[in-house]
């Protein structure tokens, strides 16, 4: 059996932008992309519109289904929201549980989400590291091998999309996968393995900015 799994890191956040936007927001763990993480999201779009994926999950966070809904566009697809592909729910970062926009609203905002699809892996907050890794692992794995045979795109974050590539090829990727904004991994399987074919390819950008967190 041959599978693709492409897991693609959200695009530039407003608050890498504009740090100060934290300080008012409604839900300052839930940033919006900035305006040059849209253009990213675009181009990322462009970047997979020849490739024959079937079904597009995204963590429920608003910068993932943003950049989510760009490939859908692109590819004519719906989103399915997936809370194991969920940012780290970090305590360190954040003081309490993030607050997201409810699925409704973000339907609402998103037409292309697929309101029938639940949620395979849940993510609760506080979590370690190791925590993360191993909810995000198993999101992949999940998907991938008991419940959707075709080519998908998983939309993550930073220790999302590391641990989903963990999840599937196992170790080398701590070293191997490079999670940059709006960067691509691709992992192809060829029973009974996972091959690590893209490790954080960001080629499709024009611009790509550098942060040192995370997240």
């Amino acid at each position: 059996m041959s599978q693709i799994i492409w897991i693609a890191r959200h695009a530039n956040r407003l608050d890498f932008v504009n740090p100060d936007w934290f300080l008012t927001a409604e839900r300052r763990y839930d940033p919006p992309l900035s305006d040059d993480g849209m253009v990213q999201a675009q181009q990322l779009a462009k970047r997979l519109k020849k490739e024959n994926i079937g079904h597009i999950f995204a963590s429920p966070f608003l910068r993932t289904v943003q950049t989510a809904n760009a490939v859908a566009e692109m590819l004519n697809l719906s989103i399915k929201l997936e809370t194991g592909l969920s940012e780290w729910l970090n305590p360190v970062w954040m003081t309490e549980e993030p607050e997201r926009l409810p699925t409704p609203a973000l339907a609402k905002l998103f037409p292309r989400i697929d309101n029938s699809y639940t949620s395979r892996i849940a993510a609760k907050y506080p979590e370690t590291h190791e925590k993360v890794r191993e909810r995000s692992g198993q999101t992949a794995r999940c998907l991938a091998t008991e419940f959707f045979p075709e080519d998908i795109l998983l939309v993550a974050h930073g220790a999302s999309v590391l641990g989903g590539a963990m999840g599937l090829v196992g170790e080398i990727a701590k070293t191997e996968v490079k999670a940059s904004l709006c960067s691509l991994v691709k992992v192809v399987r060829q029973d009974p393995e996972w091959l690590l074919e893209l490790t954080g390819d960001t080629s499709h950008l024009t611009h790509i900015e550098e942060v040192i967190r995370f997240a």
